[in-house]
Order: C-alpha cells, then sequence, then structure tokens
C-alpha cells in the first residue's frame, strides 16, 4: 500500500476512533466519520467497504495495538523478568483507567464493544504471550517448566488482572511487584 494509502487510512481510524470518543460508536455514522476526517464518504467507503461494522472493527483493532504498543514502551527500562512484567502490568491498568473511550464504552455501551474485543483479545493474548516468552528466553527456569506453557499461563493470568485487579491496588508498584512475584514463583529457578 502506498504512503498516501497508509495516511489516509490512519487519518480515518483517528476520525473514527474521536468521532466514537464524542458520541460513542452507536451514534459515531460514516458521515460523522467522514465530516471529522475531511474527507468524502466515497473516500472511507473505498478503505472500508463494509461500512460501518469494517470500520469499528479495524479501529478497535488499531486502538489494541496501539495499547499494547505503550504497554511495551514502558517495560523497556526493566531490569529483570519480574520487574518487566510488574512494569508492563502497571502500564496496562493505567491506560485502561485512563482510557477515555474504552471507560465511556464499557458504562454506556458494553454491549457495543464486547463482542468486538472478543475476536481482538486473542491476538493480544498471543502478542503478550510472544513477548513473555521472549523475555523467559534469558531466565533460569525451574525443572520440568516449559517456557511455552509458562508463557501461555502467565499471559492469560496477567491479561485477568488487568482487566480486573480483585483484591489488588494495581496503582501502586510495591503491590504489583509482590503480584507478579507471586505469579512467577513457579516458572523462575
Amino acid at each position: 500500500m502506498a504512503t498516501a494509502d497508509v495516511t489516509t487510512r490512519e487519518r480515518i481510524l483517528e476520525s473514527a476512533y474521536a468521532l466514537a470518543t464524542d458520541v460513542g460508536l452507536a451514534q459515531a455514522t460514516i458521515e460523522g466519520v467522514a465530516h471529522e476526517a475531511g474527507l468524502s464518504r466515497a473516500t472511507i467507503y473505498r478503505y472500508f467497504p463494509g461500512g460501518k461494522d469494517e470500520l469499528v472493527e479495524a479501529v478497535v483493532s488499531w486502538e489494541v495495538a496501539r495499547f499494547v504498543t505503550r504497554m511495551m514502551e514502558e517495560t523497556e527500562a526493566a531490569v529483570d523478568f519480574a520487574d518487566w512484567l510488574t512494569r508492563g502490568l502497571l502500564a496496562a491498568r493505567r491506560q485502561m483507567e485512563q482510557h477515555q473511550l474504552l471507560q465511556r464504552l464499557l458504562q454506556d455501551e458494553a454491549d457495543q464493544l464486547v463482542p468486538r474485543l472478543v475476536t481482538v483479545m486473542p491476538l493480544v493474548l498471543a502478542v503478550l504471550r510472544d513477548a513473555i516468552a521472549h523475555q523467559l528466553e534469558g531466565e533460569r527456569l525451574r525443572r520440568g517448566v516449559d517456557r511455552g506453557e509458562a508463557a501461555d499461563v502467565l499471559a492469560r493470568l496477567l491479561m485477568s488482572y488487568i482487566g480486573t485487579p480483585g483484591a489488588w491496588q494495581l496503582d501502586d508498584p510495591a503491590e504489583a511487584r509482590r503480584l507478579v512475584e507471586g505469579l512467577v514463583a513457579g516458572v523462575l529457578a
């Protein structure tokens, strides 16, 4: 795809995201996105021939990818595996709590959001699992621990805590570190 196409596509996604943040998914329209982006409806349909449903799916996938990228950026200064997981967990929880569109949709339009997340969450799990497996390559594991299985279990647990922290105060780095140390105790030698 040419650079101009990527730029226009990104502009459409950004505009759809901004519109959904302002008015919600149910009220966002192709016409509204076209107006927000300064483009014609035909241009929107050229990039998203499936209309609003295809555009919303693309926006959800696009924003999830940006979410994961931001989370991974915050782990770059980690000094060890537990620190890396802790930083990622703190970043993900903070992003979820501060994400205006996500919070709006969870409160007002969960019925619109949840089915769309169901399609991208396996991809998020795969990305997180692969990142954890990569980080585990430099670690000494307990005897009998399979790196791939450990990465899968840790990814699933982290996703669970990111979504619902339970009694854990995951805005407190010390408490997040205690949680992570408990999670990795059965994995690391």
